[in-house]
């Protein structure tokens, strides 16, 4: 697999965490910003599982 997104979520989630106890409303959003991307790396991720697990299964049908 690629990039793993729970980083990148785990990440964002400090980071915004961060910025409410500060007030820092750009730390904030970047927060949310990463946790979004993290999300998207997932979904990334399991549809090339899914597409993976396609590929497999058409080839054994040509078999």
């Amino acid at each position: 697999m690629g990039d793993d997104g729970s980083m990148d979520k785990l990440k964002g989630k400090a980071k915004e965490m961060l910025g409410k106890v500060t007030g820092d409303e750009r730390k904030e959003a970047e927060g949310k910003t990463d946790q979004a991307k993290g999300g998207v790396k997932d979904a990334m991720d399991s549809a090339k599982d899914r597409m993976e697990g396609v590929k497999d299964s058409l080839k054994r049908d040509d078999s």
